[in-house]
């Protein structure tokens, strides 16, 4: 794990992205629940997610399926406040569970909103440096490529 994805661990607890009830097990490498059917993925996708995005301060990024906030405030954390988080989330109990567990770290640059569900991303918001997707995809989503800066590759270890 780099500095930078560690120090975000550290910066932002998991325990403080979970209900109640699963903080006993915040510590596990293992998905814990939510709401809804919704995870807070295991700590060590998560980690190689987050080295992998290469996230540096000042970058726009956009989370999308941020969930509990966890991911959406680590990213914050990584961007520093020159840079902006867009968390995004289809479920609104989901997503308003979310927004109050981030609100109450200390990320004014960041925000979790409600996904628009015909509208893959935000385009309206982009372009971003880095997109996170906390899904499965089988193929490029290419609608979240055409959102990505001028000069931001994507990884080419994707399926066509």
């Amino acid at each position: 794990m780099d500095d930078s994805v560690r120090a975000a661990f550290a910066a932002c607890p998991r325990d403080h992205y979970l209900p109640e009830g699963e903080h006993r097990r915040s510590g596990m490498d293992q998905a814990l629940p939510t709401l809804a059917g919704s995870t807070c993925s295991q700590p060590s996708t998560v980690a190689d997610m987050l080295g992998l995005l290469g996230v540096a301060p000042g970058q726009h990024v956009l989370d999308i399926g941020s969930g509990s906030g966890w991911t959406t405030a680590m990213l914050a954390h990584m961007t520093g406040p020159q840079g902006s988080v867009l968390g995004l989330e289809i479920d609104e109990q989901v997503m308003e569970f979310g927004r109050d567990n981030l609100a109450r770290g200390e990320f004014p640059w960041a925000t979790i909103r409600l996904a628009n569900p015909v509208v893959l991303g935000a385009p309206e918001d982009g372009p971003f440096d880095r997109i996170l997707v906390s899904a499965m995809a089988r193929r490029v989503p290419h609608p979240l490529v055409d959102q990505l800066a001028e000069g931001v590759s994507w990884s080419s270890r994707w399926p066509e």
